[in-house]
């Protein structure tokens, strides 16, 4: 038997009750029989109390229910705040208006604790943000101390915001076990929401990356020396995933971690550091130098003329000037320059 069914029949019982009152007082009112008229206003009570009763009861509370649910929390927190503090003004400010002659002291309080009640939480849902960072830098120390590794720095050094790119990238697994990385790392639940839809998505490229992002989310939290959190924090006045991400790192004081231009770009222009998994496998990658030797494969063939090109255990490519004709071939070459790309490194050598 469902709630609705049960809210339907109290609903009913409930009406029929009230339309016998209202029949046998419409009957003493027309100075007629009453028999009839609350007879009818029963039929009329349990018939309106079995159409009406859910929507006055159960459908609105399931409605207010749903919207709470998907509230972000901050917001429901500074709504929860304004009501108390609203109505601790209003308890101060009854006093002297019970003085006031009838009837201002029975309708000015309920009506400054109306007024200030609604002031209250307009104004903190309006600054939820910032109550949000305050909260934040609350916390921040409490996560310092409980880790002996954390050197006592200010609050850019505490947490990492990692970027949807750079979890299924998959390198970040790695990166966290050298010891390198010393901050906590950070996922929004905004963040894990976006990969578990990729992880869902038709696409098989996609779903695989979403795939093996949940798997270097498992890996960060259990075998990593680095602790690794997720976090409810949110950013209502932002809808997609990036701008409340360098919203959030803004907030938090942070770096983001990605590997995605559009984001690098926008993340800097705000003034948020960005730490980038691709500059960082650039700048790692071995210095060559003019004169020097290497031992590379020619699998294919270059743009120009009579070009081989090879690559390097880290990636780096070589660029081997008549090379063309020993693809498949594994040779010593001599490097002759070295040029630095937003690309990465290339080596230009000859055999």
């Amino acid at each position: 038997m469902s709630s609705e069914f049960i809210f339907r029949i109290v609903g009913a019982i409930l009406f029929g009750i009230g339309g016998a009152f209202l029949g046998n007082s419409v009957a003493q009112f027309l100075r007629v029989s009453p028999e009839a008229y609350v007879i009818v206003f029963i039929l009329l009570g349990i018939l309106v109390g079995l159409i009406l009763t859910p929507f006055v009861t159960i459908r609105p509370l399931r409605h207010i229910s749903a919207r709470l649910a998907k509230m972000p929390a901050e917001r429901l927190i500074a709504i929860v705040l304004g009501l108390f503090i609203g109505l601790v003004a209003a308890a101060l400010l009854s006093l002297p208006l019970a003085l006031l002659g009838s009837p201002f002291r029975q309708i000015l309080p309920l009506v400054a604790a109306a007024v200030l009640c609604y002031l209250s939480v307009v104004i903190l849902v309006s600054r939820q943000n910032d109550l949000q960072a305050f909260f934040s830098g609350l916390r921040i120390p409490m996560v310092q101390t409980s880790s002996e590794q954390r050197s006592d720095t200010d609050g850019t050094d505490q947490f990492i915001l990692l970027d949807t790119s750079v979890i299924i990238d998959g390198r970040i697994a790695d990166i966290s076990k050298t010891g390198f990385i010393r901050a906590t790392l950070l996922i929004p639940n905004f963040i894990l929401s976006e990969l578990q839809h990729i992880a869902d998505s038709a696409d098989p490229l996609r779903r695989g990356r979403g795939r093996l992002g949940l798997e270097v989310l498992t890996q960060l939290q259990n075998d990593t020396p680095i602790p690794t959190q997720i976090t409810d924090m949110d950013v209502s006045e932002v809808r997609d995933a990036d701008s409340k991400l360098v919203a959030l790192a803004r907030h938090l004081h942070c770096p983001i971690m990605t590997n995605d231009y559009n984001l690098n770009r926008v993340a800097e222009l705000q003034g948020v550091s960005v730490l980038n998994i691709n500059d960082l496998a650039n700048a790692v990658k071995i210095t060559s130098l003019p004169g020097e030797e290497l031992k590379v494969k020619i699998i294919q063939e270059g743009r120009e003329a009579d070009q081989g090109v090879g690559f390097l255990q880290d990636g780096t490519m070589v660029v081997v000037e008549d090379g063309r004709s020993l693809i498949n071939r594994t040779l010593n070459v001599t490097v002759t320059k070295v040029l630095q790309t937003s690309a990465g490194r290339m080596i230009f050598a000859k055999p």
